[in-house]
């Protein structure tokens, strides 16, 4: 059994909003289908839309989110602006400007074809922004902008130890016995992604590391947004392997290496950095829907990890 949502009404909704603005919201909805730990409402202020999502408080959540926010809508990136956070019972909340347009996942198949180009374009801005040059690290960003570790390696190693004390992943090596997380399997698997680190650990870009067709928003003819970043320092190929399969038809990697040679950037070693990145982003979401509980997304994962190559 998976963690739950956060239990949260739509009249504590209306305090929480009464409270932080100081007059009350309109047009306050719940929204239905919004991720596995989070729950979502739209309203609006002041003739102004506005998504608030509360989750399970983290310490230093907020400050990592409106550095990301600040980081990334600064530099091009459609992504939603934070407005304000705080704190609810054990839960906490970010209030963030509402970006108009459905998760891209809800489009037709053609329409998903049509936006193909606008997708690599929308992802592409976002991998490329400028780092700050204070900045430092690799892995999960931090609340002061730093990533905690000082290799890819050393993340990768500590990200998928047994010990993970205090995190959502606390005790996941149960997962072998009480799910359909088969060790055999994640210990090869882990051994390939060891193999194939070499070629991620070079690259130090933004990663939002949650880069799927959910977290992708469209008008239907046009990208109109990124939400909900689970940021990481490392190799943007992570979330070229996330997307990878939001067009049904279409090589989506592909375009992204094209688009990258048209502007200027070719992304060398792309194949090898790109098994290592489907093995990072494959290993995480077999463990995720083992624990959720998802078993027959568990084995579409664990079948396509098992058939990538070994080695370059």
């Amino acid at each position: 059994m998976g963690p739950n949502k956060p239990d949260i009404s739509i009249t504590t909704v209306q305090t929480v909003l009464q409270q932080h603005w100081g007059c009350p919201a309109q047009e306050v909805s719940a929204v239905g289908e919004h991720g596995n730990l989070s729950t979502v409402y739209y309203f609006t202020m002041k003739e102004s839309e506005y998504v608030i999502l509360f989750n399970q408080a983290e310490e230093g959540g907020y400050l990592r989110e409106q550095c990301i926010a600040d980081l990334l809508s600064t530099q091009g990136v459609r992504y939603p602006k934070m407005i304000g956070q705080g704190t609810v019972g054990r839960y906490r909340y970010c209030i963030s400007e509402r970006i108009p347009g459905n998760v891209l996942a809800d489009c037709l198949p053609e329409q998903k074809v049509n936006m193909l180009s606008d997708l690599v374009q929308s992802i592409t801005v976002m991998n490329q922004v400028r780092l700050p040059e204070t900045t430092t690290g690799f892995g999960a960003v931090r609340e002061d902008g730093n990533g905690d570790f000082s290799s890819w390696l050393d993340y990768i190693q500590t990200f998928f130890a047994e010990d993970q004390t205090g995190t959502f992943w606390e005790n996941w090596h149960n997962l072998f016995h009480t799910t359909c997380l088969e060790r055999d399997v994640f210990n090869e698997c882990f051994g390939r992604l060891l193999t194939f680190s070499k070629y991620n650990a070079p690259y130090r870009h933004f990663v939002h590391n949650d880069c799927h067709a959910w977290n992708i928003l469209s008008d239907g003819k046009r990208i109109t947004g990124i939400i909900d970043s689970n940021p990481l320092y490392g190799d943007f190929l992570i979330d070229i392997a996330t997307i990878e399969d939001a067009v049904s038809g279409r090589d989506v990697a592909e375009a992204f290496r094209i688009h990258a040679e048209q502007i200027g950037k070719p992304i060398h070693n792309f194949e090898a950095r790109l098994t290592g990145a489907r093995y990072f982003m494959g290993l995480d979401s077999m463990r995720f829907y083992a624990k959720m509980g998802y078993t027959d997304a568990y084995t579409e994962f664990r079948d396509s990890l098992l058939a990538l190559p070994t080695e370059f």
